[in-house]
């Protein structure tokens, strides 16, 4: 989950629905590649964050009881061999986008220990693998990944609420083009990316939250009860020129 402190209490956003965010920001680019790749890199963008695990224990808790950010959780190759696993119903084209995606979250793990660094070659192997198979150089393979990864960037800036005030600019990534792009929010509100990458000039893109006013949780059932019966706002954003 992404976790936000607010006024309120706790702003709570599946990585799933961060995930289909990432699509709808990516449904906005030109296309750049063949139909079937390109609905297929628009499918790994909604789906890079599915195979999340079952909450049991003190999985979703921080120790003093809070709902847990995913960036306070550990490396999990149980998760990662899921993602992967469910990525091969969709193809190879599918599969080699998802490896790219996990060799650029955990290739850092390297060297600490051996089940994270077999998971890791295991990785590269595949992804060489397709290639040949699909034909396609890997120059072209990263170009496609560079954009699924920066649609993945944009989408946490704006449901982890990074923006920064007073219109100051916030680096997004390098986009498949190579360039760098950054993010501010003006005055008004709107969302500028500049330079303006997208095919049409304004558009609007949404997120479901969950809103929650108890702020300590004994455990896992208890704060998956309370997201069930908590009340959801959708989160909007307008990127303009």
């Amino acid at each position: 989950m992404i976790v936000n402190y607010t006024a309120e209490g706790w702003q709570l956003i599946y990585q799933q629905a961060h995930a289909l965010l990432a699509a709808q920001l990516l449904h906005q680019w030109p296309a750049f590649l063949p139909p079937d790749r390109w609905v297929g890199l628009l499918a790994a963008a909604a789906q890079h964050d599915d195979g999340q695990r079952r909450w049991d224990g003190r999985y979703a808790l921080t120790p003093a009881g809070a709902p847990a950010d995913f960036t306070m959780k550990a490396f999990s190759p149980e998760q990662a061999r899921e993602v992967m696993r469910e990525a091969r119903f969709q193809g190879r084209w599918r599969s080699l986008l998802t490896a790219l995606h996990l060799s650029f979250l955990y290739e850092e793990l390297r060297g600490q220990n051996p089940e994270t660094d077999a998971f890791l070659d295991g990785l590269r192997r595949c992804q060489q693998q397709w290639r040949r198979e699909l034909g396609m150089r890997k120059a072209e393979a990263q170009q496609a990944y560079a954009l699924l990864q920066w649609c993945d960037r944009l989408s946490l800036i704006l449901c982890r609420q990074e923006l920064p005030d007073m219109e100051r600019l916030l680096e997004i990534s390098q986009g498949p083009d190579g360039r760098r792009y950054d993010v501010r929010q003006l005055a008004d509100g709107t969302v500028q990316v500049q330079p303006w990458p997208f095919a049409a000039p304004e558009f609007e893109v949404t997120v479901e939250a969950a809103v929650l006013r108890q702020l300590q949780f004994q455990d896992d059932e208890g704060l998956s009860q309370a997201i069930k019966a908590a009340p959801i706002v959708v989160l909007r954003w307008t990127l303009r020129r």
